[in-house]
């Protein structure tokens, strides 16, 4: 049986897959579930891998296999690959300063880059670090008006390109190895404390001298004795609108005059929605099989969005990709590109911006290497013409 390299020259990954081995038994145990884990049976986690492997791939022989052209447009940035790091949250506990390496690397490559609400960096902070970067910021909407109002507003003053709109995150989703490393909230289990004490580079760095990170974004409306990741935590989980609507995505569209997207999208009626609310951009997501168990995956739902909508708004993906074929699929498919989510954090978590830039890296000599064996010149040029579709 064939083993993953198990060495420590990153230089040396091969795959995603690779590096999330190497994350793996870098991380304690419950941040490892945390990052790799989903909902319930967590069929929609491994609906959204194999669901790319039912496709396959057409190609054409004796073209000449110059560099392809591999640059996008993803809802009006420039991109030189058609990918970029989207948002995700608690990364401080994945490395030191997580969301500042993610950011340098999606820099040094040049892509968008995307932080969370829920990032342990601020916006601020990430801004000054990385001051060239293609910065999007992701919303979730709160209860408390004054506080999104006031993120809104943060966002403008540091030059926000686009602004994400999370609608499928308002009901965290059943995701029980959470409770399962908790005897409580915000109290790991005797196993799981003993297994963070197996791990002490993670403790050296991520928890030495002060513990766990705290929220930049959100610390300036958490209670004082709250200010902690833990306290974060609670507060994000109460302060999610799960009201959110079309009418208060509208509200928000009037005020931000940027770009503005909306994540979360896996039916075609929605899409058309967003079309017809003037926004930018769609996110075709399920939130990395977090959310709803047995929702469809996110390459399935792709092929019923993208018919209604391709040439009337920007199309993206998330969920699931691990390989550039995957994006030659979905690109193939109708999507202008994709936001890496867990592929990133695999690198993050093993190595810091050297990590993510080692699985970028990769991505690219994939994409390009998958393109010259189909015979594409041009990623502008794929079509469904490029794929055998299940007809199950």
């Amino acid at each position: 049986m064939r083993t993953f390299y198990r060495g420590s020259d990153l230089s040396r990954i091969q795959s995603v897959a690779e590096m999330a081995a190497l994350a793996q038994r870098r991380l304690p145990n419950f941040a490892w579930e945390y990052l790799a884990g989903g909902a319930e049976n967590e069929q929609t986690l491994s609906r959204n891998q194999s669901d790319f492997s039912d496709i396959r791939l057409a190609s054409h022989t004796l073209v000449p296999n110059h560099r392809p052209v591999i640059n996008a447009r993803l809802i009006g940035s420039k991109s030189a690959l058609p990918m970029m790091i989207g948002p995700s949250g608690y990364n401080g506990m994945l490395w030191p300063q997580a969301d500042i390496a993610l950011a340098k690397a999606a820099r040094a490559k040049q892509i968008p880059f995307c932080l969370s609400t829920v990032s342990n960096c601020s916006m601020e902070q990430v801004r000054e670090a990385v001051p060239d970067v293609d910065f999007w910021f992701q919303l979730y909407a709160l209860k408390d008006l004054r506080a999104s109002q006031d993120l809104l507003a943060r966002a403008k003053a540091v030059e926000a390109s686009t602004l994400v709109i999370t609608s499928d995150a308002l009901i965290v989703g059943n995701r029980e190895w959470d409770r399962r490393n908790f005897v409580r909230p915000r109290q790991l289990t005797l196993a799981n404390k003993l297994n963070v004490l197996l791990h002490p580079n993670w403790i050296r760095q991520v928890m030495w001298p002060n513990g766990l990170p705290t929220m930049g974004n959100l610390s300036p409306y958490l209670p004082e004795d709250e200010k902690s990741a833990l306290g974060a935590m609670k507060f994000i989980s109460e302060q999610l609108d799960p009201l959110l609507d079309w009418e208060r995505v509208a509200q928000i569209r009037d005020q931000w005059s940027g770009n503005m997207i909306l994540k979360g999208v896996l039916h075609p009626d929605d899409a058309i929605k967003a079309v017809q609310l003037g926004l930018d951009g769609i996110v075709v997501s399920n939130h990395g099989g977090r959310q709803l168990d047995g929702a469809l995956s996110s390459i399935q739902a792709l092929q019923q969005i993208a018919p209604k909508v391709r040439g009337q708004i920007s199309i993206l993906l998330d969920s699931g990709v691990r390989r550039a074929s995957d994006i030659v699929k979905a690109v193939a498919l109708g999507a202008d590109g994709v936001l890496l989510g867990r592929a990133t954090l695999f690198g993050v978590a093993s190595g810091g911006q050297v990590g993510v830039t080692r699985v970028l890296d990769i991505l690219e000599e994939e994409l390009v290497r998958c393109l010259n064996l189909m015979g594409v010149k041009r990623l502008d040029d794929l079509s469904t013409d490029h794929l055998y579709l299940s007809r199950s």
